[in-house]
């Protein structure tokens, strides 16, 4: 019987589409029409807008907080969060969550480095490229980070928040993230983190500039196999 996944999510097209990637894959490993037993709990995603815009990373973990437990009532036996913004406030956390966690940068990194990618770029909300999220995880493994521009921030934020977290995907917002990938690329990146959960269902290796590196679907195939095969490595309770 494969474990119980609990998805701690945050907005709603990234975390449905982290949803949808697990049972989409799960018929490969469990035979057909399978998939492990999945439960999500999302509290209202201006909750945590308040606390990112107040830099209150106390009032999100204390968000956080109340979905894990909220997931291992539900009979979870691990978590994953699929919104890297909200990673950052792990480290504020009063008391451990109350169940493994699978960390998304850890993720992406453990794939980067297994690709043989030496320099990365990042994109994403505004709050977690001022974050230590990728730079902590990528700098444990010696490979390089090139962040967006403040300018850049500022459009990709626009775009995520106004646009992708409500499932509108537009030319103008793809064109957008393909120039702030090309000069990634000129400055030396050989991938690009795709480190907002929706941003890859705008921007993918089909219309990207650089190899990509897909957060939302690393992520998914990692909480997969954990539920299959129990030999991922999880941080038991994520202080």
């Amino acid at each position: 019987m494969p474990l119980h996944i609990g998805i701690m999510a945050c907005s709603a097209e990234g975390a449905a589409e982290c949803y949808r990637i697990i049972c989409a894959e799960a018929e490969k490993p469990l035979g057909p029409h399978g998939n492990p037993p999945i439960s999500l709990h999302m509290p209202s995603l201006s909750d945590y807008v308040r606390h990112l815009e107040a830099g209150n990373l106390e009032g999100v973990g204390a968000l956080m907080l109340e979905t894990a437990e909220r997931l291992a009532s539900a009979g979870a036996e691990f978590l994953i969060c699929p919104d890297n913004t909200i990673h950052q406030a792990l480290p504020t956390l009063t008391r451990e969550l109350p169940l493994p966690f699978l960390h998304i940068a850890e993720t992406v990194a453990d794939e980067a480095h297994q690709r043989g990618f030496r320099h990365l770029g990042l994109t994403g909300t505004r709050w977690l490229v001022e974050s230590g999220v990728y730079p902590d995880a990528l700098g444990r493994r010696g490979i390089a980070l090139t962040l967006p521009t403040p300018d850049e921030r500022g459009e990709m934020n626009r775009i995520i928040m106004d646009e992708l977290v409500y499932g509108r995907f537009t030319g103008e917002a793809e064109q957008a993230f393909q120039r702030i990938m090309k000069r990634m690329g000129d400055a030396g990146c050989d991938a690009v983190v795709l480190g907002c959960t929706e941003i890859p269902l705008l921007i993918n290796e089909k219309n990207a500039l650089l190899p990509v590196l897909d957060s939302t679907r690393l992520l998914a195939r990692a909480a997969l196999r954990h539920a299959v095969e129990e030999r991922l490595p999880v941080l038991n309770g994520a202080r």
